[in-house]
Order: C-alpha cells, then sequence, then structure tokens
C-alpha cells in the first residue's frame, strides 16, 4: 500500500511540477535539440563513470575521464556540424556561460584528482554538476 501511495504522489508531483515549470525556454532547431540531448546523456555517462572510478581509488583515470568527455578539451566538438546542429549559436549567453564554466570546472577537478589526494578529490566532485544543476533549472528546450 505504502509503494501504491508513494507512487501516486510522485506521478502528482510530476504533474505539478511541469504545470508551474518556470525555467526559460530555449528554442533551437531540432537538430541542435537532437545534438544537445546526445550530449548531455553522454555526459552524465562519463559522470557516472568518474564516480565509479573515484570509488575504486583511480583518481588519475577518474581526472583523465573527466578532462577528456567534460573538460576544457571537450568544448568545440560540434564545431564541424551544420549550423542548425550546433546547440551553442541557439543558447543565451547567460546559458552558453554556465556550460563553459562546467567545462573549467570539469577541468579543474581533472587537476585535483591528478593530484592524488583522495579528500581533495571528493570534496571537488560536486563541482562537477553544479554548472548542470544550475543550467538544467534555469533553461529547457522543450
Amino acid at each position: 500500500m505504502k509503494t501504491y501511495l508513494f507512487g501516486a504522489l510522485a506521478v502528482l508531483a510530476g504533474t505539478l511540477q511541469a504545470a508551474e515549470d518556470t525555467r526559460q525556454l530555449v528554442p533551437m532547431p531540432a537538430a541542435a535539440a537532437a545534438t544537445l540531448g546526445a550530449e548531455m546523456r553522454a555526459s552524465l555517462l562519463a559522470l557516472n563513470e568518474i564516480l565509479g572510478l573515484v570509488a575504486a581509488g583511480k583518481l588519475k583515470g577518474a581526472g583523465e575521464l573527466a578532462e577528456k568527455e567534460l573538460g576544457i578539451s571537450a568544448m568545440g566538438k560540434h564545431r564541424s556540424l551544420p549550423f542548425d546542429a550546433r546547440p551553442g549559436p541557439h543558447m543565451p549567453p547567460a546559458m552558453h556561460a554556465i556550460g563553459i564554466d562546467g567545462h573549467r570546472a570539469a577541468s579543474e577537478f581533472a587537476r585535483t584528482a591528478a593530484s592524488g589526494d583522495r579528500e581533495k578529490t571528493l570534496a571537488a566532485l560536486p563541482s562537477l554538476t553544479t554548472a548542470c544543476v544550475g543550467c538544467h533549472y534555469a533553461y529547457r528546450i522543450r
């Protein structure tokens, strides 16, 4: 009974949240939205892998992955796509800035992880998702 009630409340809360969505809508061509969605899913996968590496004590590997997939090194990977398939040019400047801040934070995390200091690396983990959370709470594409 409790599981059913919890499930019903979760659905109701989701419905109410959707009705009150005050995030800024960022219209973009379908191809750009698809590219952005694929990039966000890849970032989520990378975050999951980074967490696993940190938990296993493989800090250097976590840092390398963070830089490669999320850091400054990951910027500009859509440059060769047609304009309508590139998300960046369709974002408001503040949204774009949040994304750049996220790349910088991932590079900083990578440097921290490379130091091998487990405590500092653990303390830096939230920096990997701060920009993600900020952007997803402020903006939407549909």
